[in-house]
């Protein structure tokens, strides 16, 4: 299993909000294709898959806010 992570933002963010999952819980993912928009206060991005495989349990949905270092989701 592995965790995807809410990275390291930098400029002082540290944090941001899930705003839509490109997938549901247990599709297939590839790795470097879309899984999550999130949103700081300065800018919208899109977090890549880090591997391919399940999307197994999505730990934080849309809407939440997410800090850096937290797990949003695992990947079986």
């Amino acid at each position: 299993m592995i965790k995807v992570v809410l990275p390291p933002l930098g400029e002082g963010i540290e944090k941001a909000t899930v705003s839509y999952w490109f997938s549901k819980e247990k599709d297939k993912v590839n790795e470097k294709d879309d899984l999550v928009e999130l949103a700081t206060d300065k800018a919208t991005f899109n977090l890549p898959c880090p591997v391919s495989g399940t999307l197994g349990k999505i730990l934080l949905h849309e809407g939440d806010t997410a800090h850096v270092g937290d797990t949003l989701a695992e990947i079986e």
